[in-house]
């Protein structure tokens, strides 16, 4: 018997669109796990920590996981809901996409590890980082592209 979702634990989530500026066109950051590529490309973002802001948990997260320091809050782009149920999980997530701004270019890819995986997994956890042009932006894991259409690319 499946649960209503409002009956379910709510997780707050954040997910970072990092940008950077190269060649005249502006990139997204993505990533993919080095050791479970199946994961799929995703965005940086984790959970919101008790009693910590949102805005505060997207920095965190994004300068956490890729190692980027030189990194700018732009703006909230919105929230979605996402239900886990299909994933078997009795979860629904709260999304907060935010879009930052890298203004330190660290290369075209690189490793960076997650210390402390919000799914209580061993860490650390290996990460591929690349860039994409807007123009090739490929489908996010989790549907986790569901704000791209909300980013000003000029």
């Amino acid at each position: 018997m499946n649960q209503h979702p409002s009956s379910r634990c709510i997780k707050q989530k954040v997910y970072a669109y990092i940008l950077a500026e190269m060649e005249g066109q502006k990139r997204l950051l993505v990533f993919e796990y080095v050791h479970r590529p199946e994961a799929g490309i995703q965005v940086p973002g984790g959970s919101v920590e008790p009693g910590e802001h949102i805005s505060a948990a997207v920095m965190r997260e994004a300068q956490e996981e890729t190692g980027l320091t030189h990194l700018h809050l732009i703006k909230k782009l919105g929230v979605a809901r996402r239900d886990l149920a299909e994933f078997g999980l009795t979860e629904v997530q709260e999304r907060h996409y935010f879009l930052l701004e890298c203004t330190d270019y660290p290369g075209d890819t690189w490793i960076a590890y997650e210390e402390t995986p919000s799914d209580g997994s061993q860490g650390p956890i290996p990460f591929r980082f690349f860039w994409v042009d807007r123009n090739k932006v490929p489908a996010l894991a989790g549907g986790m592209d569901e704000m791209l259409p909300n980013i000003t690319w000029d």
